[in-house]
């Protein structure tokens, strides 16, 4: 794979504090993580997903929506989910709203499929957890078959027969690129071969090489079944600031904030300054200076030998301030670097 390496954002509408450090209102945070798109397309980043929750601590649950608020002000950058969990939603609908969101940007959408580490929408939108394999591998079936942008005639055990329906817009000039987010399962990892998509790893924790194996499984499974080689991307947790020490100073409080919540819904014991200094040293946090999280994509790059890399710049309650600061370094600093360094690694081999 010879393309050039894409560097995206991702975020998940994390519920941000203010100067006086109350609150936002989860409106509010909308319309930031809009400000923040078009600052990224500003400053040259390729990509900026965002990601569906339906919890208090983030704001985002129509992803769709807010990426075309972001694509009607932006003109570069391409857009899309991180992650839409498929599990919880109708894949007809899902397919309509990218499709929608493909037109009104001028093909610069994208779609990112996951199962999601969260089970709300579950309950919420009522599917049994019970359910949570079938559901899943069936919609993803049906989904597949959409791309096709042929007349549908899908059959499972999930909904009725659906004979020979055409589904509408479709996609104008081309294929609506669709990538499955994977977070450790080798099984998702070959069913995105079998349906020919790009592969997308969720890298949240440990180090980053451990992931190899994924990557290795991949291309071993796409020789077998005889299928090309696609993208294989990464989605990692990090924050630039001028420097490595003010950077983890601005990060850890809100790093702090969604871990211990999440860990005491979860069982794990609370987030301590040794875990996050290991993540930042060997893990997989990409937080420092501009330099320093250069170096770090890169590191993951060689190791992995991936096409993308998206760098989830919310964390918790980081204030929006900070983020703008974030996204600014990463366009204009961090990723110049990253492909400075990168072509390098081409001369030498030449």
């Amino acid at each position: 794979m010879t393309q050039q390496l894409e560097l995206g954002l991702d975020t998940f509408g994390d519920v941000t504090v203010d100067a006086s450090g109350a609150l936002l209102s989860q409106a509010q945070v909308l319309r930031n993580v809009v400000e923040e798109g078009v600052l990224a397309d500003q400053v040259g980043i390729d990509f900026i997903g965002v990601g569906e929750h339906h919890r208090d601590d983030f704001a985002v649950t129509a992803p769709e929506v807010v990426l075309a608020a972001i694509a009607a002000r932006t003109n570069r950058i391409h857009v899309g989910s991180a992650v839409t969990v498929l599990s919880s939603d109708d894949p007809i609908r899902v397919f309509q709203r990218f499709s929608t969101i493909y037109a009104l940007s001028n093909g610069r959408a994208e779609v990112i499929l996951g199962r999601g580490s969260f089970t709300e929408s579950f309950p919420l939108f009522g599917f049994a957890l019970n359910d949570y394999e079938k559901l899943f591998s069936e919609k993803l079936d049906l989904f597949a078959a959409l791309l096709e942008q042929k007349p549908l005639n899908w059959k499972g055990s999930i909904r009725p027969e659906i004979r020979n329906q055409l589904v509408y817009p479709p996609v104008e000039g081309g294929k609506l690129k669709t990538w499955i987010g994977v977070g450790g399962s080798p099984e998702s990892v070959v069913r995105a071969v079998q349906y020919g998509l790009p592969l997308m790893l969720a890298i949240i924790g440990g180090e980053p090489k451990r992931f190899r194996q994924f990557v290795d499984l991949y291309h071993r499974a796409a020789e077998q079944i005889g299928r090309p080689v696609l993208p294989i991307g990464v989605h990692s947790p990090g924050h630039v600031a001028e420097t490595d020490e003010e950077a983890r100073t601005q990060l850890w409080p809100g790093y702090k904030a969604i871990h211990d919540r999440i860990g005491g819904e979860r069982g794990w014991g609370p987030t301590t300054m040794a875990r996050f200094t290991a993540e930042a040293d060997m893990g997989s946090l990409y937080v420092g200076s501009p330099e320093t999280v250069a170096k770090k994509i890169v590191a993951t790059v060689r190791a992995l030998g991936i096409q993308r890399f998206d760098m989830k710049y919310s964390s918790g309650t980081l204030p929006h301030e900070h983020l703008m600061s974030s996204i600014e370094l990463y366009g204009t600093r961090v990723m110049p670097m990253v492909r400075d360094m990168l072509a390098s690694d081409k001369k030498a081999v030449a």
